[in-house]
């Protein structure tokens, strides 16, 4: 699913897909290229070395990706998890198996609104 993802997102004009490995490995991409403009962060929930959850956490603490879309992909059984989910900031929930088209045309949704806002 996760190439399936990243050549349904290669679509979105202007977007550049990186990948990172884990939410610790995210936080340091984002970090490294302090200049870069970063339009969205799409997640799972369950990696090492930081979960989904505290990745939304830290992300939403920092200044600099306070309304930095986010996008939940999650295979979690756990009927709170979109709820948790929402609640610490993430703007949308996708359950695995999900439309890898679906999931691109809310991530250019809500990058519109991110422009227009």
């Amino acid at each position: 699913m996760a190439a399936n993802l990243e050549i349904a997102l290669s679509m979105v004009p202007d977007v550049e897909v990186r990948v990172a490995d884990s939410g610790a490995d995210a936080l340091r991409v984002l970090d490294d290229e302090p200049g870069a403009f970063v339009a969205a962060v799409i997640t799972d929930l369950e990696m090492p070395r930081m979960n989904g959850f505290d990745l939304i956490a830290k992300l939403r603490a920092n200044p600099k990706f306070a309304r930095l879309p986010i996008i939940v992909s999650s295979g979690s059984t756990d009927p709170d998890s979109p709820d948790r989910a929402r609640r610490l900031g993430a703007d949308a929930y996708f359950t695995k198996p999900y439309s890898p088209a679906a999931l691109r045309r809310k991530l250019e949704q809500l990058i519109q609104e991110e422009k227009d806002g």
